[in-house]
């Protein structure tokens, strides 16, 4: 979605759009041997409409993509209508990886390309899905220096580093990526779209600590509308599998025994986390944390800190903004160092990931120490390692949503086997990151998310 809705701002800022009068997009590797199980198909569509993921309304989606495929037309940007059928102009290029077949680039790569009325070609980009929402142009891609030119206060390529800084100024690691998120809000050349939690006239009033702490907020309020709304919400998921929801059922399950077993809660959490991902498969509103496909773990760990860890309210809140800020650094040293693209690595970099820093993240609610943290990240990703991404059907439902059940729960044991230790441990966050990194390149394509091999290949779709 936000690569189509880029291309189609950049035919508007190029005063290219009211001359546009066919719209080609051609999807190779994952994105088209998948793409139809993971609604790649209807974002392109919602993208080249105008709409963004995190502003879409989710009710209006299924009328915006039927009136498109009853009426052959498409508005683009909300404004030229052209047409639009897709068999014609959408293609899911399934014998071709990359956009250039000669060129080894990533395997989530997709074309667009806008012609005039005579046919002659007005626009022609390439874009890569690199996990986790982001994208990245060929030009992008291919640059020499990737090096961003913003200053923060406590920079960190590493892990080492986010320690060792974070020890010479008496940080904790929460506080010091707050610290250096709030140099990002006050620079005035940076634009930074984050959710807010109150009125823009509210918010004029208020500190760049405040906001970020408040936009904080507003994504757990997403992620808990989210898990509320796959908690009650029962039936058939879509996409032909049959697979039944089973959050629901569950919860009704746990609330009828009560606390009786002294494994509720983490029954719940599985709960929590099925609810998200359930709602992720059924074309919902998520927060990607740090894919979609994971996006059930982080908010099922925050919701077993705020119903089963003893405190008052305001002791949660600052316990959840811990959480975040922590597992969000943790989340930035795979970005940076690794990948957290199924397509690239496998599902390690994806509930692989998300288990190592919602890990990482608890022992920061918990008021654990830093060193305690890395080593709660550092076991969670170890026991995910080689974890392979084969979606029956290509849909992020089998095995995708027990995956981010189960994920949610080894988190929990990572951070409880970390606070229990306080010596050092001989493997290292930034060396398992190493490791997860070069068994994702080592890994046949096959099994990253191209729905080739692995279960895709062996379970019969009924």
């Amino acid at each position: 979605m936000r690569a189509a809705l880029r291309f189609t701002r950049q035919l508007a800022s190029s005063d290219l759009l009211p001359r546009t009068a066919k719209v080609n997009v051609d999807l190779y590797g994952s994105l088209a041997l998948t793409g139809i199980g993971h609604g790649t198909d209807r974002a392109v569509l919602l993208g080249l409409l105008g709409e963004a993921p995190d502003t879409v309304d989710p009710a209006t989606v299924e009328a915006s993509i039927a009136i498109i495929r009853s009426t052959g037309q498409l508005t683009l940007d909300g404004s030229v209508t052209i047409p639009f059928t897709e068999q014609a102009n959408l293609q899911f290029r399934r014998n071709q990886m990359y956009p250039d077949p000669a060129v080894i680039s990533h395997p989530n790569g997709m074309r667009f390309t806008a012609f005039d009325k005579t046919g002659a070609l007005l626009a022609d980009e390439v874009f890569y899905s690199i996990g986790g929402g982001f994208i990245v142009s060929e030009a992008e891609r291919t640059a020499e220096s990737l090096t961003s030119t913003r200053t923060v206060p406590y920079p960190f390529r590493n892990a080492a580093d986010l320690l060792s800084t974070a020890k010479q100024h008496t940080l904790t690691i929460a506080n010091l990526l707050l610290a250096n998120e709030v140099a990002l809000l006050n620079d005035p050349g940076i634009t930074i779209n984050r959710p807010q939690s109150s009125p823009e006239s509210t918010q004029l009033n208020q500190s760049a600590e405040q906001k970020i702490r408040d936009s904080i907020l507003a994504l757990w309020q997403v992620m808990e509308q989210c898990t509320a709304r796959g908690i009650a919400t029962e039936g058939i998921l879509p996409g032909g599998l049959n697979v039944r929801r089973r959050a629901h059922r569950l919860a009704e399950r746990l609330n009828t025994i009560g606390s009786k077993d002294p494994l509720a809660p983490i029954d719940w959490v599985t709960v929590y986390a099925m609810a998200v991902n359930e709602e992720n498969a059924a074309g919902g509103r998520v927060v990607t944390a740090p894919t979609n496909g994971a996006a059930g773990v982080i908010p099922a760990i925050a919701h077993y800190y705020t119903h089963f860890i003893e405190g008052s309210d305001a002791e949660k809140k600052e316990g959840i903004l811990r959480y975040f800020l922590t597992a969000a650094a943790i989340g930035i040293l795979y970005k940076e160092n690794a990948s957290i693209s199924g397509a690239e690595v496998g599902c390690q970099g994806e509930v692989g990931v998300a288990c190592s820093m919602a890990a990482g993240g608890l022992v920061a609610a918990l008021n654990g120490t830093n060193a305690q943290v890395e080593h709660a990240a550092e076991i969670a990703m170890e026991h995910n390692l080689g974890m392979t991404c084969d979606p029956i059907g290509g849909l992020v439902q089998i095995p995708c949503i027990e995956r981010n059940g189960m994920g949610a729960v080894k988190a929990i044991n990572a951070a409880r086997m970390a606070m229990h230790e306080s010596g050092d441990h001989k493997i290292s966050l930034d060396q398992v990151i190493a490791t997860m990194y070069q068994t994702g390149l080592d890994m046949q394509s096959r099994y990253k998310e191209t729905s080739l091999a692995g279960l895709a290949l062996n379970i019969i779709e009924c």
